[in-house]
């Protein structure tokens, strides 16, 4: 199938975006691609008028500032995961993107581009959710910032006012111990369920967790009371073995011919132990 009809535009500045996104409200915007052109190809979207922002330089950067990384959301997945700063300050963003699709898919797709589209099973929403990330957005009504665990509202649906559109994503640099373990029908798959952890050590204690889960709920899931349960105390056998019972029961994952509920909830424990286990060892 092809797209149904619609209005083009290519914006060539911020602002021009917002006037267009605000005066249409059931526009679209196009950065990479990677979700939309297929929606629209399928006719699952159609939008009265796509707005392309991908000559809005503005929105595409990749820097350090005060202790945080900042990036633009016109910035392409593979410019971030190729990045020397992001592998040294954010590892597990790093890690993480390198299950997202194809190297092909990452040479066009944008991070804020995925984190908009907030499919529940995806990598970047989870991960922004569990290193504590803050969303910058702009609309007619001017400039706000939206932290991670509150931008996520369902399947496909975010806290994104009409007219809004996210320009700048900023993350806390992170050092630790770090993993990412996903769990998928083919290698670059969106993952049936995926589970991303830090922590960081003082001695043998457990000063710090951050567990976050994709594809077991309607949007990414933190962990908190598994977090909580390993904070200061020894990664144990049993310690660990607790976080994941406790990380499965946070879950609410959907059940489908792929994997059915109850085996993703299994998996999500699965793969917290190793995640653990591995973020361990590298801090």
């Amino acid at each position: 199938m092809k797209a149904a009809p619609f209005e083009y535009l290519r914006a060539s500045s911020l602002d021009e975006a917002i006037e267009a996104l605000a005066g249409t409200p059931d526009a679209r915007v196009l950065a990479g691609g990677q979700s939309l052109v297929p929606l629209l190809n399928l006719r699952q979207a159609r939008p009265p008028l796509v707005v392309d922002i991908n000559r809005v330089d503005e929105l595409s950067f990749l820097r350090k500032e005060n202790g945080r990384l900042e990036i633009g959301a016109l910035t392409r997945h593979r410019v971030v995961e190729t990045s020397a700063v992001v592998r040294s300050e954010v590892p597990l963003l790093a890690e993480a993107l390198g299950f997202v699709g194809h190297v092909a898919i990452r040479n066009r797709g944008t991070v804020g581009g995925s984190l908009a589209h907030a499919d529940p099973a995806a990598e970047l929403p989870a991960v922004m959710v569990a290193l504590d990330a803050e969303f910058s957005v702009r609309g007619p009504a001017g400039e706000r910032v939206i932290a991670a665990r509150d931008f996520f509202l369902g399947p496909h649906r975010t806290a994104l006012e009409p007219g809004e559109l996210l320009t700048r994503i900023s993350v806390p640099t992170h050092r630790g111990g770090w993993a990412v373990e996903e769990l998928s029908r083919r290698s670059r798959d969106l993952a049936l369920v995926a589970v991303f952890a830090t922590v960081t050590l003082s001695g043998e204690v457990c000063e710090t967790a951050r567990i976050a889960v994709a594809g077991a709920g309607p949007t990414p899931i933190r962990a908190t009371a598994a977090e909580e349960a390993l904070v200061g105390g020894a990664l144990t056998d049993d310690a660990i073995a607790l976080a994941a019972e406790l990380v499965a029961a946070a879950t609410d994952p959907p059940g489908d011919l792929h994997a059915p509920a109850d085996y993703r909830r299994e998996m999500a424990a699965v793969l917290t132990r190793r995640a653990i286990a591995r973020a361990e060892e590298g801090a």
